[in-house]
């Protein structure tokens, strides 16, 4: 049995296990952004505390203006799974490859994924915010390896 239309772009096609950390945390934060007022205040802490107020600020307003673009030019709205959900539905796949490439500079792709989400006219928009966005979200992931490569094994945190 398949399921109706509506729901497709929510089937499942993988685990956030399976994602790098560019790919896992656009889903992240796509699903948090989209989890109420309390949640957006953390997804700029994260931002501003990762990357420092101005650049925190800076891929914080991408990410703003990336969600809210999708949301008013998409195809059809994206489906989302919860945020502490471990498996990954087929819109926030396309929605994480397609940071993913522009991370990479790999626009060509990033511009054939954009299409999948938006009208084609908006998607050119759409690549240079997720250059900046998937650039801080790599930016992030760089950061983390580091602090968990350098951090006492023995540690105790709060």
């Amino acid at each position: 049995m398949t399921a109706p239309l509506s729901y497709r772009g929510g089937a499942p096609v993988g685990h956030i296990s399976e994602l790098g950390p560019v790919e896992a945390g656009a889903i992240f934060y796509l699903r948090l952004w989209s989890d109420g007022v309390e949640a957006k205040s953390q997804v700029w802490n994260d931002f501003a505390t990762a990357l420092g107020p101005e650049k925190g600020r800076k891929a914080l307003t991408a990410f703003e203006t990336l969600s809210g673009l999708c949301a008013r030019y998409g195809r059809r709205p994206l489906m989302r799974h919860g945020v502490s959900c471990k498996c990954v539905g087929a819109d926030e796949s396309c929605f994480a490859n397609f940071i993913g490439y522009a991370s990479e500079g790999a626009r060509e792709d990033a511009m054939l994924m954009a299409t999948n989400l938006v009208r084609p006219d908006m998607a050119p928009v759409l690549v240079g915010l997720a250059e900046e966005f998937g650039f801080a979200l790599k930016h992030m992931a760089i950061k983390a390896r580091r602090f968990a490569e350098t951090a006492p094994k023995d540690a105790t945190y709060h």
